[in-house]
């Protein structure tokens, strides 16, 4: 069996495909639970972000596996096979296990090192187990992944400067308007990504930050933690005719803003532009708006052509990284050596054992007139006999295991001595 990631990100695919395989929280569970319904799946974890959707799974037949999974991507987003040509990506074992541990040292985000998507990660692996679909394999590998993603943080200096999306849209939101001193700054949703965004417009002079979400609650308390306002969504169109700039990252599946809503709320500002950065997933608003006159409209592949423009040092970081995530490969791959060959060995010890004992059962009789040290002498003998018989296989399997020979002298144990 396999370990494979299979999914599509931001350097393979358009941010429209990403939209249609986006999975929200509320429809996880029966996406986890569909996966592993299929034929030649039997572990999943999906993890789901503004950047990507991958899955991870133990296959037990790579090929087929595969296919399950390319046809789950197509059920999930009511496209042909063939739209997704060229952009699913594929790893398995050592290239998946590198892959993961890299996303969680933050070296696949579209903001190099970011800070958010170990989190991400472990919220993933959380949900899975919580399902019930992980098992030993991906137990494994994610909580070694989240080890990784915390060694890379505090062995090198990938996490300095900009670490998230979320800082990355302020500070694109800033290249472009020179300042948010005294601008009015509209923020749509109130999440993790909203509060990001939030943190990082504090202290940076802006004269007014409104909060809107569809929550309330939610909304006023964001709002109350930065000293701005909360407004309801109802609200938008008379602060859309004030603010400067609009920062949007809702979790919403439908659009948010339509093109006759910014219409409408440019009509009313008197000629002043609005910028608007929106980095939600699926997009909050109408990629169409950004032809309404006035309007500036940035999304995500804006905001990763901004972070790649100065990223020399990060890469250099990046760099020693790379050698942390190969060192763990290395650990990973001792770990996961242990873990297949030991049920095996065991087995076949267990084996030899009851085979030892039945034979002294069925010698018992004639075993009779025998004391009590010659006794312990004969169990010495046959229990000598048959370690030194297995030293040999049990030495070789350890030493091959995980490999492909290992396959085979593992699958060739259970067939001769019906493990």
């Amino acid at each position: 069996m396999s370990v494979v990631v299979i999914g599509l990100n931001h350097r393979t695919a358009p941010l429209d495909l990403l939209e249609r395989t986006a999975i929200d929280d509320a429809r996880l569970p029966k996406v986890l639970h569909d996966l592993c319904a299929r034929q030649h799946l039997s572990e999943a974890v999906v993890l789901s972000t503004c950047n990507r959707t991958e899955v991870y799974a133990v296959a037990e037949r790579f090929h087929a596996g595969y296919e399950d999974v390319r046809n789950f991507f197509t059920d999930l987003s009511f496209l042909p096979t063939e739209d997704f040509a060229g952009h699913l990506y594929v790893h398995y074992d050592d290239a998946a296990v590198t892959h993961l541990f890299s996303v969680a040292a933050g070296l696949d985000s579209a903001v190099i090192g970011e800070s958010v998507i170990l989190g991400q990660v472990g919220t993933a692996w959380g949900r899975a187990r919580n399902e019930g679909t992980t098992a030993s394999a991906l137990n494994l590998l994610f909580r070694h992944a989240l080890e990784v993603g915390k060694r890379v943080r505090t062995e090198t200096g990938i996490g300095r400067g900009i670490t998230s999306v979320a800082q990355a849209a302020v500070a694109m939101a800033k290249d472009r308007l020179g300042s948010l001193a005294g601008r009015r700054v509209l923020l749509l949703g109130a999440g993790e990504m909203a509060e990001g965004m939030a943190t990082a417009i504090a202290g940076a002079g802006a004269v007014d930050v409104i909060v809107a979400n569809r929550t309330w609650d939610t909304a006023r308390t964001l709002a109350a933690r930065f000293d701005g306002r909360a407004i309801r969504v109802a609200d938008l169109p008379a602060e859309l005719a004030r603010a400067d700039v609009l920062l949007t990252s809702t979790g919403a599946t439908t659009i948010m803003l339509e093109h006759a809503d910014l219409t409408a709320a440019m009509a009313r500002r008197d000629g002043r532009p609005l910028l608007i950065v929106d980095i939600a997933m699926p997009r909050d608003v109408d990629p169409a708006a950004g032809t309404v006159e006035g309007v500036t409209l940035l999304d995500m592949d804006d905001l990763r052509r901004f972070v790649d423009a100065g990223l020399a040092e990060r890469h250099r970081e990046a760099a020693r990284a790379r050698g942390v995530i190969e060192e763990e490969l290395v650990r990973y791959r001792a770990l996961t050596t242990a873990r297949e060959a030991a049920p095996l060995v065991t087995a076949l010890r267990d084996r030899a054992e009851s085979i030892r004992q039945a034979e002294l059962g069925r010698m018992d009789a004639r075993l009779s007139d025998l004391d009590d040290r010659q006794r312990a002498a004969v169990d010495a003998v046959t229990k000598g006999i048959v370690s030194k018989l297995l030293h040999d296989p049990t030495v070789r399997l350890k030493d091959a295991s995980g490999t492909a020979k290992g396959d085979r002298l593992g699958e060739a144990l259970r067939d001769l001595f019906d493990l």
